[in-house]
């Protein structure tokens, strides 16, 4: 993969890394709704190696051409609980809609087949605070001590969208807007089991696949879920995995959620914070023995 590429703008096509493990803001690109297909395989070959992509500057998008970049990554998929006001492809998150995640998640991954990718786009800010976290769940996997690199490898996860026992992991606000915003959220439930640690599709990389939706593991009882979970996951947002991005007006971030976690801080009070997402299909995880995630029986 290379670094840099040279398009049809002034300012030549290139990524700039954030960190030493995650993350790069892409110089050069324009987004719009017919993008030149070397740029978009430049994106996705850059996604594919930050994990995380941040582009500045770009206010002309509206929600029409943020759905038309986002087909160049594959089938657009609507949120399977959440119906959004206006458009099915795209997700609104609004501050004083239930829209606030201040936990450690992977987008969905209740879903048989969780999102392949995320491009969010900021719409309205708070004057402060409003910070996302993202981890690199790929970095997490490989320092793992070899010991616990066997335990996970072994182990299976029951993710859900009730946050019945996830309830633990995630500040869940408590009046009435956010109350009605869950119900409607677990109006359907839905469990999936998924591979603790799953094999990228793309890269065949290994990753930890975790976060506030998981409840439990598969055979072990809840006492023994919350301790290995706490072990992996703190394994997960170890400060040297992470990225935090500060946003600014005409911000959009696109992240490959296979080998990413993230967390929206909720920090900014009663200001408002409006975000609009979209997502794109993923594929069915698959275990380290080729074992493909299963529908929980309930």
């Amino acid at each position: 993969m290379s670094g840099t590429a040279t398009v049809r703008q002034e300012e030549p096509l290139r990524a700039l890394p954030i960190s030493g493990g995650l993350g790069a803001e892409l110089r050069g690109v324009f987004i719009h709704s017919h993008m030149p297909q070397e740029e978009v395989h430049f994106i996705y070959q850059m996604l594919l190696k930050h994990r995380v992509l941040f582009f500045r500057n770009q206010h002309q998008i509206t929600d029409q051409s943020q759905r038309d970049f986002a087909r160049n990554f594959g089938e657009i998929v609507s949120h399977p609980t959440v119906a959004a006001q206006e458009e099915p492809a795209i997700l609104e998150l609004h501050s004083h809609r239930g829209g606030r995640a201040n936990s450690w998640h992977t987008d969905v991954t209740f879903d048989l087949r969780p999102p392949k990718l995320s491009i969010l786009r900021a719409v309205t800010l708070p004057d402060l605070g409003g910070d996302t976290v993202w981890a690199n769940t790929v970095a997490a996997y490989d320092r793992l001590p070899s010991n616990l690199k066997a335990l996970a490898e072994e182990l299976w996860a029951v993710h859900g969208n009730d946050f019945d026992y996830a309830a633990s992991r995630v500040e869940l606000l408590h009046d009435e807007t956010s109350k009605k915003y869950r119900r409607q959220y677990a109006a359907q439930v839905i469990k999936t089991e998924h591979p603790v640690v799953r094999v990228h599709p793309d890269t065949g990389e290994r990753s930890l696949l975790l976060g506030h939706y998981a409840q439990r593991f598969v055979n072990c009882n809840t006492f023994e879920s919350d301790r290995l979970y706490e072990i992996f996951q703190a394994h997960i947002t170890r400060l040297e995995n992470t990225i935090r991005w500060r946003w600014a007006p005409g911000d959009v971030a696109m992240w490959d959620n296979r080998s990413t976690q993230h967390y929206a801080i909720n920090d900014y009070g009663d200001r408002t914070r409006v975000m609009r997402r979209v997502t794109i299909v993923g594929d069915v995880p698959v275990s380290l023995d080729g074992s493909s995630s299963r529908v929980h029986e309930q």
